[in-house]
């Protein structure tokens, strides 16, 4: 079996039986394929020749290109992953991969917005949709669900009708890795929502097959992340501060006025649905500058 071969059988092995989501299988199959290239290159013919002293050249290749220190350590991951499954499959007599690292990727704060920012944003947003208009609407109960449950936007977008449970004011999320959770949101996302169900989405799936998604677009097919990373970048354009500009601000933005508020580190990890503690915590360091940001504007002898 040829190396390309092998990276495509691969692929379809993260997708259909670890659940690894589109993004990140195309990911991983792009950085194979290069990894691929170059092994064939140096004459490699099939998984022996994928040896550590290969593994490791094609990386530091890939520095000496100019690569982001984040895209080395993917693909490294990436490269790690298939040499642990060559193994396991008996494809490989060894696991060439299991000492192979990469430098550590290198983690910047995130970008979220204080309070009377984001207080301004759900103002603005609730007075379109005062309108009634369908679209603004939607855009209200995306905003409020964003901020109240701190969604992926693929998560958001995935879901239906059936997973807003208006009695227990939950939703349930299909989350990476297919993992489903159960995430609390309050009573003004939960207004936005209902507003949206009986107002607006009639009205956006009034000429089309209205499916079970919870938000569509104007032709009543369920909504974009496209569309989504749209609607929030255009709220966050007149939003003073650099950095990200999409729906994961929302959630960055959420996670941290939670800890501000004083909520337990590990519900927070779990309302995220991260796998480990360590990804959650990156919210603490945000909480913290934060708050010696405050100090050093407040305090007279800071």
């Amino acid at each position: 079996m040829n190396l390309h071969h092998l990276v495509d059988t691969f692929a379809a092995y993260l997708a259909a039986d670890r659940g690894f989501s589109v993004h990140t299988v195309r990911s991983y199959r792009s950085d194979l394929t290069n990894l691929a290239d170059f092994a064939i290159e140096r004459g490699a013919a099939g998984p022996d020749d994928l040896d550590l002293e290969l593994l490791r050249d094609w990386l530091w290749h890939a520095s000496q290109a100019g690569l982001a220190k984040s895209t080395l350590a993917r693909r490294a991951a990436a490269a790690r992953g298939l040499s642990s499954w060559l193994e396991k499959t008996n494809q490989a007599s060894t696991d060439a991969a299991a000492r192979l690292k990469a430098p550590k990727a290198e983690r910047h704060l995130p970008r979220v917005l204080n309070r009377d920012q984001m207080s301004d944003m759900l103002q603005s947003v609730a007075a379109r949709a005062s309108s009634a208009d369908p679209v603004a609407l939607r855009d209200q109960a995306i905003v409020e669900l964003l901020y109240a449950s701190a969604l992926r936007v693929s998560e958001l977008t995935g879901l239906s009708l059936s997973d807003i449970d208006d009695s227990r004011l939950t939703v349930r999320v299909l989350g990476k890795g297919s993992k489903e959770r159960v995430v609390p949101f309050g009573i003004p996302a939960q207004r936005a929502i209902s507003d949206y169900v009986e107002k607006g989405r009639p009205q956006l799936t009034a000429d089309a097959t209205a499916s079970g998604a919870l938000f569509v677009g104007a032709r009543g097919k369920r909504l974009t992340t496209r569309t989504v990373y749209d609607v929030i970048a255009h709220l966050l354009a007149d939003v003073p501060g650099s950095g990200g500009s999409g729906p994961h601000t929302l959630r960055h933005t959420a996670a941290t006025h939670l800890l501000d508020g004083g909520a337990d580190l590990r519900a927070v990890q779990e309302m995220l649905g991260h796998a480990s503690l360590g990804t959650t915590q990156l919210y603490t360091h945000v909480s913290t500058e934060r708050l010696r940001e405050s100090y050093r504007t407040a305090h007279p002898r800071a």
